[in-house]
């Protein structure tokens, strides 16, 4: 309010006043501002410290409000012959922005350049890259399950379960024909499953004189395996066959003394060789 043309802040008092609507009133000496000031002058040889008057400033619930609100608002309130230097509006701060902002896009030291041509060029690189390693990951995939699959086939399993070895290759009696053993013999309950020993083609399937109930199994390689003395057969010639399939059941057909199944091993379809070195060449052990 404004009395007999008077403000009734001094003119510091006024710009808070202006701002804030109250006075903040010093407790010290007031200057008159239209007094003349007479300048002091320094002595020679000697430095005058200027001296710096100070302002009492009696400290009231109102100033140090004041004073948080002025630092929240980010501005600045001069006090003792300091201007009033107002805090920074909306429009300086985005301006400033702006500027910086603008610094960067016009290529200032922090700008980053992003190359779309290298980004294409990365991408094709990365993307041969991933291709080579699919197509080395399927050929590695191919090769294992060939391999498998050779494994496989080549694969040898026991003829029957609950045997026991009667006679071995080349035993010499006079229960054979030829004088000695030309296979190898599972004893064991008559009825038994007989499975085949490895994947292959049913050669022949019938009685066969001393041999009984026989069946003869050609393997890929050429080997012929010869499962003699069953009971009954149940595969048929041309018949295709994996390892463990059942082909028959043991039994006493032919020249035998009990029940058992009599195995031989003929590579090529020629003269028999020893059974358990050939199940042992197939990880086979009896």
């Amino acid at each position: 309010m404004v009395e007999n043309g008077h403000h009734p802040c001094a003119r510091l008092d006024r710009v808070v006043h202006h701002r804030y609507g109250v006075c903040v009133k010093s407790t010290g000496p007031r200057r008159r501002l239209d007094s003349p000031q007479t300048p002091r002058t320094p002595r020679k040889g000697k430095r005058v410290a200027s001296k710096q008057r100070s302002l009492n400033l009696r400290v009231t619930p109102a100033i140090v409000g004041l004073v948080a609100v002025a630092s929240a608002g980010v501005g600045t309130v001069a006090v003792g012959g300091v201007a009033d230097s107002g805090a920074l509006s909306s429009n300086s701060y985005q301006t400033l922005s702006q500027n910086y902002v603008g610094g960067m896009e016009l290529g200032g030291t922090n700008a980053v350049d992003i190359s779309r041509d290298f980004d294409r060029q990365l991408i094709q690189e990365q993307s041969d890259r991933q291709a080579e390693q699919i197509e080395l990951a399927r050929q590695q995939v191919e090769q294992a399950v060939e391999s498998y699959t050779e494994e496989v086939a080549n694969q040898w399993v026991v003829p029957v379960a609950g045997y026991r070895l009667t006679a071995r290759f080349g035993q010499s009696s006079g229960l054979w024909s030829s004088g000695r053993h030309t296979g190898l013999d599972f004893a064991g309950p008559s009825g038994s499953t007989i499975v085949s020993v490895a994947a292959g083609t049913v050669k022949s399937a019938g009685y066969e004189g001393a041999y009984g109930n026989k069946t003869v199994i050609v393997l890929e390689d050429g080997t012929e395996i010869w499962y003699a003395h069953q009971s009954r057969i149940s595969v048929s010639e041309g018949d295709m066959v994996r390892p463990g399939d059942v082909i028959g059941y043991t039994g006493s057909t032919g020249n035998v003394t009990g029940p058992h199944l009599h195995l031989e091993v003929r590579p090529g379809g020629g003269d028999p060789v020893d059974p358990v070195a050939a199940f042992s060449n197939h990880n086979v052990s009896l």
